[in-house]
């Protein structure tokens, strides 16, 4: 990634987080923290950001966003691992789901660069900025009421774009996975609808989940394990919980 490149993303994280950390940019950027407070300097000149002891903030704070991006920028290395594992499952020509989740945006930051032909469509509005630069993939953008919480589109307008469409592999995130009870689960109903119908859609579905959300549970089910094709983490499963992914018929794939 060229250096305007890797300024305009963090422009675009500040603008819409309303904070970034140094620490977490050099991680999700793979840069010394030197270069990072660079690209923080020169944007600072611009009047993008004020920089911060640490980072940096900007002067068009919005709560709602900041909730969603502090989510994203959480665990950075596990989700960059996570994104990883994910993108190299992705074939030229292929057309594949990325959903609204911090995961999609790591996995959006892998593939700016690509130099191959793909087919994507999310709901997200940061995957459509990262990635609609790229003349190699061919995007698509599912739209309609904002949940601006979320960052993304998850509601009937929505869902009826979706319908017209058959992914070859969708990409989702979880809060949380609990092995034992074959559970998938997300906190907001209306998102776990969305997800349901993507499993539904789609040939094949992977689901990009930290380590920390094992054993979780959240307050609604969309899915049950044994509906997805496999599940993405960067986690070493224990011998118990391999054992029931093999049982449930869940491929894992280690990131």
């Amino acid at each position: 990634m060229f250096s305007n490149q890797r300024r305009d993303q963090i422009a675009s994280l500040v603008q819409q987080q309303g904070q970034v950390s140094v620490k977490e940019l050099a991680d999700l950027f793979n840069l010394s923290e030197d270069s990072i407070r660079k690209d923080l300097a020169d944007l600072e000149s611009q009047g993008i950001l004020k920089r911060t002891y640490g980072g940096a903030i900007s002067s068009h704070k919005s709560l709602l966003i900041n909730q969603a991006n502090q989510r994203r920028l959480s665990h950075v290395l596990a989700k960059r691992n996570i994104a990883q594992a994910a993108a190299n499952l992705l074939r030229p020509n292929r057309l594949f789901f990325l959903d609204i989740s911090s995961s999609a945006v790591a996995i959006a930051l892998a593939l700016q660069p690509a130099n191959y032909s793909l087919k994507i469509i999310t709901n997200m509005v940061d995957v459509l900025a990262i990635l609609a630069k790229n003349p190699q993939i061919e995007l698509y953008f599912a739209g309609g009421l904002i949940n601006q919480s979320r960052d993304g589109f998850s509601d009937v307008l929505n869902l009826e774009f979706m319908s017209k469409f058959r992914p070859d592999i969708a990409f989702i995130g979880a809060s949380g996975v609990d092995l034992k009870k074959n559970s998938l689960s997300v906190r907001n109903p209306a998102e776990g609808v969305h997800k349901a119908r993507i499993i539904e859609l789609s040939k094949e579905t992977y689901v990009m989940v930290e380590g920390q959300k094992f054993g979780v549970e959240g307050n609604y089910q969309f899915s049950t394990i044994d509906k997805v094709s496999g599940l993405i983490t960067e986690k070493k499963l224990s011998e118990e919980e391999s054992a029931l992914a093999e049982k449930l018929g869940v491929k894992i794939i280690s990131a």
